[in-house]
């Protein structure tokens, strides 16, 4: 499954998920793999890192274009075709796509190399205190696509003068070897609210014509005002089909239907803001990872993973530290969850942000996220560069590069990232929200009122006077199932003691607009780089449940403090 809805009628598409074979590349055994997954989950390959192909057959009934859809690689792919490469990508969180011309009908070999080795070719993908799985970890797709198709729709909705608006933009892209002349309708219709998916009466779009050369691309929009829309929030997530249709030479020829709310995002004295109300975001950092399926995680557990975070009464989660799979965001846009995304760069200091690659492998990042995931109206923050060198004029000039890509590509959402260089941070000034990570009570034995003033008087005179606040992280760990009547660190009762007193000063502080408890679930590490030495059975243990979602004495505790915050 790559989304919970369909999003073509004219459009041929196939799942390619299922069972692939596979080599390993040190020593050439072969196995069969499903695909998606992570070779980790094969006992030969628990802690393999390196490289393998994966191969499969495909069959198409007719000559055709064909576009592959690849949802994530972790973490560097190469795609071949017929024994012809015809796409390379790093990052193993962001999806990708190959376009293949002239493609005849009958069988042909789709070849995927994967690699997710470390080394100074990846500046992103590094030791860390997550796990860098392998293989092909999210969903793959075949599309038959005509010549000229349509590459992406954007939808951005606006608010006026007490009107609903929204702002279409289509690009059109073409594979063929001839220009073309296009047209472009489409409408806003179906209705999607929590189990029921209905059409009610649609707006039609306005009409848009132009041409494209090929191998090239057209980009057109459009604005027009929406009548009896209901606005998208987190008590009534109402979503509608936008459904776009490409014409050529007067025939319908391909078709692409996005799922959308109709919301806006805006930062307003100091507090952030949907719909011109202020929203505090209580919630999780949650890390794509499971002790049964590493990080290609199915959706059954996805969902058992949102149905806990909500028992609890979060309403919001952060997806540490990389774009997520886009089913994951699906359910968030139908459950009304508060979505901060982040680009992939954690814990960088200012040698790693040197590395050749760094700046174009954060900017490609960057924007396949944006580009990918603009129309779902959960997320609502974008967020840059967790735990970098910002207290660096060198880190300085990177974050600024990457707030302003940011803002060229979406003007309707804030931006903010998480620090942790207190009170030597020179970069404060640059995002629209400010936003913290602190662990008073774990790695600091300080009291948490003290240490938070301390840190917001900061804040205010270092940049961020009159933004938005989020504690972005704070917690601690515990191993699951080790309790300690003397409450010593790393059992499940400090860890529910430190984070009772967190909240406890967070839930009456009027300034902030968010708190995000380190972490929703327990997260296996790397074992390269030391990070094992300060995570015992290289995990990070900071999560409420443990990497199997079984609950710490803590979950209660959240629950306790989320369902009454004022």
């Amino acid at each position: 499954m790559l989304r919970l809805f369909e999003q073509h009628e004219i459009r041929k598409i196939k799942e390619l998920n299922g069972m692939w074979d596979f080599v390993r590349e040190d020593n050439g055994k072969a196995y069969r793999l499903p695909v998606p997954g992570c070779w980790e989950q094969h006992p030969d390959m628990l802690t393999y890192r390196g490289q393998g192909t994966y191969r499969t057959k495909v069959k198409v009934e007719q000559d055709t274009c064909l576009r592959l859809e690849f949802k994530g690689v972790s973490h560097t792919a190469r795609v071949f075709f017929d024994g012809k490469q015809v796409a390379e990508h790093y990052n193993a969180f962001t999806p990708f796509a190959a376009v293949i011309s002239g493609v005849q009908a009958g069988e042909h070999e789709l070849v995927v190399w994967v690699d997710n080795s470390f080394g100074e070719q990846s500046a992103l993908h590094i030791p860390n205190d997550y796990y860098t799985y392998g293989g092909i970890t999210r969903g793959v797709g075949m599309e038959e696509i005509s010549p000229v198709y349509i590459e992406r729709v954007h939808f951005t909705p606006e608010y006026a003068d007490g009107v609903w608006y929204g702002k279409t933009e289509v690009v059109i892209r073409n594979a063929g070897d001839r220009k073309a002349s296009f047209r472009i309708s489409g409408a806003l219709g179906g209705t999607f609210t929590g189990t029921d998916c209905s059409l009610l009466g649609e707006n039609a779009l306005a009409e848009m014509t132009g041409e494209v050369e090929p191998g090239g691309e057209t980009i057109l929009t459009g604005r027009q005002s929406f009548d009896g829309v209901t606005p998208w929030t987190p008590v009534e997530p109402t979503l509608y089909l936008l459904k776009v249709r490409l014409s050529v030479d007067g025939e319908v020829v391909d078709d692409l239907i996005e799922r959308v709310g109709i919301r806006t995002v805006s930062v307003q004295d100091g507090r952030i803001c949907l719909n011109e109300k202020p929203v505090f975001m209580k919630g999780f950092n949650r890390h794509e990872d499971h002790g049964m399926c590493g990080c290609a995680i199915p959706l059954q557990l996805m969902v058992q993973d949102l149905e806990l975070m909500h028992d609890m009464g979060a309403n919001a989660v952060r997806t540490c530290h990389y774009p997520n799979d886009e089913l994951f965001l699906d359910l968030c846009d139908e459950r009304g969850v508060l979505v901060w995304e982040e680009n992939h760069a954690r814990g960088l200091d200012l040698e790693h942000m040197m590395n050749p690659n760094f700046d174009i492998q954060c900017e490609n990042c960057i924007r396949e996220m944006i580009e990918n995931h603009y129309n779902h109206p959960s997320i609502v923050i974008w967020g840059i560069l967790n735990e970098c060198a910002s207290e660096t004029e060198e880190g300085r000039k990177k974050y600024a590069a990457q707030y302003a890509q940011i803002r060229r590509m979406d003007q309707s959402r804030p931006t903010t990232s998480a620090t942790c260089r207190h009170f030597t941070d020179i970069c404060l000034d640059l995002p629209d929200v400010v936003s913290f990570n602190m662990y008073s009570g774990w790695y600091q034995d300080v009291p948490v009122k003290e240490r938070h003033e301390q840190e917001m008087d900061w804040i205010a005179s270092a940049g961020g006077a009159g933004k938005p606040v989020i504690v972005s992280e704070f917690g601690a760990a515990a191993m699951y199932g080790y309790r300690d009547r003397g409450r010593c660190k790393w059992s499940e009762e400090r860890q529910s003691d430190i984070i009772r007193e967190n909240l406890e000063v967070y839930r009456k502080d009027p300034r902030l607009s968010g708190a995000f408890i380190w972490q929703f679930a327990d997260c296996r590490v790397t074992e390269e780089g030391g990070w094992f030495s300060t995570r015992a059975r290289s995990h990070n243990n900071k999560g409420v449940v443990d990497e199997y979602r079984r609950p710490k004495i803590a979950y209660d505790t959240v629950k306790e403090f989320f369902e009454n915050w004022d």
